[in-house]
C-alpha cells in the first residue's frame, strides 16, 4: 500500500506563548493525533493532478494545515505566504519543509484541490473528539439558518446582458489569435453604453428601446461567437482550441438563458420564477434567497445544528430556497443518524415551527421541543413547562452569536471561491476551522 508523504513535527517547532501561539499549538496536537487526514488529503491533490512535491507542491499534510490557517486568520493567499515566511509560530503549524516557502500561486492551487467531502469527513472525526472528551454530547441542539452570499455582483438584465457581450467578446479575440481571418465586429462599447443608459434611465419606454438594442448586439454577438465555433478547429495548436471550445460550450447556454429571461421579464413583462432566473454569468449556480422579508439575497441557504459547546454539529448547504419548516425533519434525522439518537431537548427558529414537525420530533424521542415563534402552538405541548421553554428560548438564541463569529471571523458571510464545488468547499473549510478553534479552547487539558 502507498504510504502518503508527511511531514514530521521537529524539535525546532516553536510555538509564540502569546493567546493565537497556544491556540495554534492546541490545534496542532489534535491534527497530530487525526493523521487519517492525510490521505484524504492526497486523495483529492492526486485528483487534480496537483503534485505534493517539486517548486509547484506542497505535502498534503501542509497543505491541508495551511488551508485552516488560511481560514481561521481569514487571510488571502498573498497574506498566507506573507505571513507563512515572516511567522515562526505559522511555520510550525504547518509544517513547512525546511527553507521552503510557498507562493500564492502554489498556495492557491493546492489548497483549492481539498474537496468538500474532505472537509466534511474532518468533521465528523472532530465532533467524534468532542464526545469522547465529553465537551459536546449532542444531547441538547439548537437549529437555525442563513444565507453565505456568492462572489457576484447585484444582478440585473441589463449587467448580465453586458457581461455576456464582454465574456463573448473575449472568447473572438481569443480565436482571433488561433484562425485568421475571422469576421466579426467589436460590440464591447455600444453594449456598455447601452447597459449604462438603461441603469440611469427613469422613462420605461426609453429603457425598453435599449433593452431592445442590447439585446440585438448580445445576439449579433453570439452569432459571430457561433461563426467562430466552425472555424477555430482549423487552428494549429491543439491543446488552446480544445481550452476555447470547452469555454465556449460552458458559457453558451447560459447567454442563451440570460438572453431569453431578458426578452420575457422586459419586452414581453411576464415574472420570470425566481427558480428559473440565472442572476450570475460566473456564479450560475446562485439562488435567489429571501428570508423573513428582508433584502434579497445570492447565494446559498445554509441549514445549521449547533450544541451547548457552539460546536457547529451539522450543516447542509441547500439547494434553492426552501421553506424553514421543510428542512426541519431532515436535519433532525441527520442529527439521529450521527449521534445514533435523537436529541433529549432542542430549539429551533421560529422559521422551522409546524404542528406537524413538533409531532415528527416528538415521535423521534425528542423530550423538550421549543420553537423560537409559537406559530399556534401551546406550551406544554412543546415543553414539560414555561421555564424549560424559556431557557430553551434563550438558549436558541445562542446559534445568532455562532452564526456571527462564523460570517465575521470565519468568512462564512460570503464566499470568495469561483464555482459550486469551490463554494462548498469554502463553507466546510470555514465551519472546520471555526470548530478546530472552539474545541483547543473547550478541551481538557
Amino acid at each position: 500500500m502507498r504510504q502518503e508523504r508527511t511531514v514530521q513535527a521537529s524539535l525546532f517547532d516553536l510555538f509564540a506563548e502569546h493567546e493565537i501561539g497556544r491556540e495554534l499549538k492546541a490545534m496542532s496536537q489534535w491534527l497530530d493525533e487525526h493523521r487519517e487526514f492525510i490521505g484524504l488529503t492526497a486523495e483529492d491533490l492526486r485528483r487534480h493532478g496537483v503534485k505534493e512535491t517539486g517548486r509547484e507542491g506542497l505535502p498534503a499534510e501542509s497543505v491541508l494545515r495551511c488551508a485552516l490557517l488560511k481560514q481561521h486568520r481569514q487571510l488571502s493567499y498573498e497574506e498566507l505566504a506573507f505571513h507563512l515566511e515572516d511567522s515562526a509560530s505559522f511555520r510550525a503549524f504547518a509544517r513547512l519543509p525546511l527553507s521552503f516557502t510557498p507562493k500564492k500561486s502554489v498556495l492557491q492551487r493546492t489548497i483549492s484541490a481539498i474537496r468538500a467531502e474532505t472537509w466534511e469527513a474532518i468533521n465528523r472525526v472532530l465532533l467524534a473528539s468532542a464526545r469522547q472528551e465529553k465537551v459536546e454530547t449532542g444531547k441538547v441542539v439548537r437549529l437555525d439558518s442563513t444565507v453565505a452570499a456568492a462572489l457576484m455582483h447585484e444582478p440585473s438584465d441589463s449587467s448580465l446582458l453586458w457581461d455576456a457581450v464582454r465574456v463573448m467578446v473575449r472568447l473572438l479575440k481569443a480565436a482571433e489569435a488561433l484562425v485568421a481571418g475571422l469576421a466579426w465586429r467589436n460590440h464591447r462599447r455600444a453594449a456598455k453604453k447601452r447597459a449604462r443608459t438603461i441603469e440611469y434611465a427613469r422613462d420605461r419606454a426609453k429603457r425598453v428601446q435599449h433593452y431592445r438594442e442590447l439585446i440585438q448586439l448580445t445576439r449579433a454577438t453570439l452569432a459571430y461567437v457561433d461563426q467562430a465555433a466552425t472555424q477555430v478547429w482549423q487552428a494549429l495548436d491543439p491543446i488552446a482550441v480544445t481550452l476555447w471550445q470547452a469555454e465556449f460550450r460552458h458559457y453558451r447556454p447560459l447567454i442563451e438563458r440570460i438572453i431569453a429571461q431578458a426578452e420575457r421579464r422586459v419586452l414581453h413583462g411576464e415574472a420570470v420564477p425566481a427558480n428559473e432566473k440565472i442572476v450570475s454569468l460566473f456564479e450560475p449556480h446562485a439562488d435567489i434567497i429571501v428570508k423573513g422579508g428582508r433584502e434579497v439575497q445570492y447565494g446559498h441557504k445554509l441549514n445549521l445544528t449547533t450544541g451547548r459547546s457552539g460546536l457547529i454539529l451539522d450543516l447542509v448547504i441547500e439547494a434553492g430556497n426552501p421553506a424553514d419548516s421543510e428542512r426541519f425533519l431532515p436535519m433532525l434525522k441527520r442529527h439521529i443518524a450521527f449521534y445514533g439518537e435523537a436529541p433529549r431537548q432542542a430549539a429551533a427558529d421560529g422559521g422551522f415551527a409546524s404542528r406537524d414537525n413538533l409531532a415528527q420530533a416528538k415521535a423521534h424521542g425528542v423530550h423538550d421541543m421549543a420553537f423560537h415563534k409559537k406559530a399556534g402552538l401551546r406550551i406544554k405541548d412543546m415543553v414539560k413547562s414555561n421555564w424549560v421553554y424559556r431557557k430553551l428560548r434563550n438558549f436558541r438564541a445562542g446559534i445568532e452569536s455562532d452564526i456571527s463569529c462564523l460570517k465575521r471571523a470565519y468568512g462564512l458571510a460570503r464566499c470568495v471561491w469561483r464555482g459550486l464545488g469551490h463554494f462548498r468547499a469554502y463553507i466546510w473549510s470555514s465551519v472546520v476551522a471555526y470548530n478546530l478553534a472552539v474545541f483547543a479552547r473547550l478541551k481538557p487539558t
